[in-house]
């Protein structure tokens, strides 16, 4: 980056005297060595303020910007963040600046108009506590102004805020006695004028009271606005006017109270209660509102300094500053996460509390289950118990019938037997006859005795026989329903059904009516047709006779033919059914690979959104740079621009006495090349005459190498001859 980006100067008069030099919408030079936390300086344009007064029940946003990345661009205008400024506040323009259009106008609020977007309401101003379109006529004031403890409410209530906030020495006006029941205009004039500051601390009036309020009363977008009038704010004090003005006074109080509390973070726990964490953001501002502060104040950079180090020193305090407040953030959602985790750790407990007790569960819901075949079968039991005590039940009416027959028949015989001593007496019958006629009763009594005894045990046995014969039948009755049930199972009941193969396979009971006791006889053992345990009179049942089927043969045969089908089928429905289940294992197999598959695409989409991320917050920051680098360049073509005239006059200027030197200069070269050739020819010949002696010179000496050579050569020669003449004599 280059470091004119980074320069401004050290004190307004060096500014003056560049603002001489530079367009009259240049509020700053370049010239000067400091840091600077934004990516350039751009140029400082005329504050024409745009509104940011929105619906005031949607918040405050006097500080507008669009992004954070282009906090610092010349389109929005640079804010004042100084300390002690309020975050609601729009700072004026240096007033240094002679040309500067705004010295002429009277700045306007921060609270200006503007259209609703909202359906149905385009170009419609929306009320402070509505969204829907203003109605024609002045609204009724819900507060009960006319009331007098009303009134004394909102005055205590609207004293006690300027006395705690400094009124009296802010605004150097003392208030009357009566200044919250019948004030004066100058009374209600200072404190509408301090209140309106407190909300909007950069505005100055320029105008009378009465032209000042209206419109600035619509652009706080004060709900009942319309009900005053301009006649009304000339005469505050009156009995009538004086309640709405109370009201008016009241509800600034609220709202200066509303924005010093969000400037405050007093509505940051309410965020965080909706979902919203802004504690973050709010540390990030105060960060950034901090180090420009500071990079407003920053004073021209020591001689020697690097740029990195000046800017390193002045933002470490706020680094750390707000690493302080991250770290401050960060326990109290340590603390959450603490409490989280224990209360995840109690509900894992519950969790596996509540698993320990599932197969008791399943234990008890198996013992249900048994009850409630066991119910069934109960029922079942009853409701044929009940069948057969209405069957004893009808026999035991029988019997009483009967045994009433038997006494009525035991009195005729009596009265026989009365009729009989009477015939008897009559007669004149001797004792020994009489005697022989008791002989013979007795006779016939021991006979008829021993013959009641004998008919009592074949009836016991016949009853014996009969129990066991109807208990038989009950039991055959059970089996054939419980043979008819499993072939509806089967599916061989009834022919048409799918294995019966159109053959009859239900089994039908067929039996006599129920005994018949109608006989008026005792001792009498014989049984009709109808008796429900023999098949006629004198014989029981055969198996044809209560089966309309062949069992054993035709049935069993059949069932057996059946049976071996459906094993076959079985067999193969089992092959089948593991091979689906190898089929299933397989594609299970697959989806989990699938699975492991799309988890890491997710991952690597998740990472390619981080990448994105990081791109744009990249390109967004090289944006801002871009940005600041054309104001840059715009500001000094600017400059360019304003010296151009001067520049062109002095360049014509300089192509002159140029062209003057270069004629000179062409003369002196002529006359410097005639020189400098007579020179190197001279130097040539030197240089000729010097290679021609040093090539004598080699060739000389080449020679004289020669000749020392051969005499070297002759005197080895010598000395060799010599010693080999030596050798010779010695041997």
């Amino acid at each position: 980056m280059p470091s004119s980006a980074m320069k401004r100067t050290g004190s307004v008069a060096n500014m003056q005297q560049a603002s001489h030099q530079f367009p009259p919408n240049h509020a700053r030079s370049q010239s000067g060595s400091r840091m600077s936390l934004a990516p350039g300086r751009p140029s400082q344009p005329i504050f024409q303020r745009s509104s940011s007064g929105t619906n005031l029940a949607e918040g405050f946003q006097s500080v507008h910007r669009n992004s954070t990345s282009n906090a610092f661009s010349a389109s929005s205008g640079r804010k004042s963040f100084a300390p002690g400024a309020s975050v609601f506040q729009t700072p004026a323009p240096l007033s240094s600046a002679p040309n500067f259009e705004q010295s002429a106008q009277r700045r306007s609020s921060v609270f200006k108009s503007r259209q609703s977007h909202g359906p149905g309401s385009t170009g419609v101003k929306q009320s402070f506590f509505q969204q829907a379109p203003m109605p024609a006529a002045p609204p009724v004031d819900p507060r009960r102004l006319k009331d007098a403890a009303t009134r004394s409410q909102m005055a205590q209530e609207l004293l006690e805020f300027l006395t705690h906030n400094n009124f009296e020495m802010e605004s150097k006006h003392v208030l009357s006695n009566k200044a919250m029941t019948s004030p004066t205009q100058k009374d209600f004039n200072c404190m509408f004028q301090w209140l309106y500051n407190r909300i909007d601390p950069s505005y100055r009036f320029m105008k009378s009271i009465d032209q000042e309020v209206p419109i600035l009363l619509k652009q706080m977008r004060y709900p009942f606005e319309r009900s005053i009038t301009k006649s009304q704010i000339a005469a505050v004090g009156g009995a009538n006017a004086w309640a709405t003005f109370l009201g008016l006074l009241h509800w600034m109080m609220q709202l200066a109270r509303l924005m010093q509390a969000y400037e405050a973070g007093t509505y940051d726990d309410a965020c965080f209660d909706a979902g919203y964490d802004v504690s973050g953001d709010r540390i990030i501002f105060d960060f950034l509102s901090d180090a420009y502060s500071t990079w407003l104040s920053a004073e021209d950079g020591e001689e020697g300094e690097d740029d990195q180090d000046a800017q390193a020193r002045l933002i470490q305090p706020h680094v750390n500053s707000m690493a302080i407040k991250f770290d401050a953030a960060n326990a109290q959602h340590h603390e959450q996460v603490k409490l989280l985790e224990a209360e995840h750790k109690y509900l894992q407990d519950q969790i596996e509390e509540l698993g320990k007790s599932g197969p008791r569960i399943q234990k008890l819901e198996e013992q249900i289950r048994i009850l409630e075949e066991d119910r069934a079968k109960f029922e079942t039991y009853n409701t044929s118990m009940d069948a057969k005590v209405k069957k004893y039940n009808d026999r035991c009416q029988f019997l009483e019938k009967s045994i009433e027959e038997i006494e009525a028949e035991l009195e005729a015989s009596e009265k026989e037997q009365q009729e009989l001593q009477a015939i008897i007496d009559g007669r004149g019958m001797t004792i020994s006859d009489i005697d022989r006629m008791a002989n013979e009763k007795d006779r016939l009594d021991t006979a008829l005795q021993a013959t009641s005894t004998r008919l009592e045990d074949s009836k016991k046995r016949v009853a014996e026989r009969e129990l066991s014969a109807s208990r038989k039948l009950d039991e055959l009755e059970q089996a054939i329903e419980r043979y008819n049930n499993l072939g509806y199972q089967i599916g061989v009941i009834p022919s048409t059904a799918v294995n019966a193969k159109g053959q009859e396979y239900e089994l039908t009971l067929t039996v006599t009516e129920g005994p018949n006791f109608s006989g008026s006889k005792m001792g009498s053992s014989s049984q009709d047709s109808s008796d429900r345990l023999l098949h006629d009179s004198g014989a029981g049942y055969s198996p044809h006779h209560l089966l309309n089927l062949d069992i054993r043969g035709m049935v069993k045969s059949n069932i057996t033919i059946l049976r071996k089908e459906i094993a076959e089928r079985r067999n193969a429905a089992l092959e089948q059914d593991m091979n689906n289940h190898d089929l299933l294992d397989k594609i299970k197999e697959a989806m989990d690979d699938k699975q492991v598959e799309v988890e890491a695409l997710g991952h690597r989409v998740a990472q390619a959104e981080e990448e994105l991320e990081k791109l744009r917050e990249i390109s967004n920051t090289q944006k801002s740079q871009s940005d600041a680098q054309i104001e840059r360049m715009e500001k000094e073509l600017g400059r360019m621009k304003s010296g151009l005239g001067e520049s062109v006059q002095l360049m014509v200027q300089r192509e002159m006495a140029v062209n003057i030197e270069y004629e000179q200069l062409q003369l002196r070269a002529n006359s410097l090349r005639e020189e400098l050739h007579t020179e190197i020819e001279r130097m040539l010949d030197d240089i000729v005459r010097f290679k021609l002696h040093v090539q004598k010179n080699l060739e000389d000496y080449e020679q004289f190498i020669a000749d020392e050579v051969e005499r070297s050569c002759e005197e080895q020669d010598m000395l060799n001859h010599g010693d080999d003449e030596e050798m010779d004599d010695d041997a």
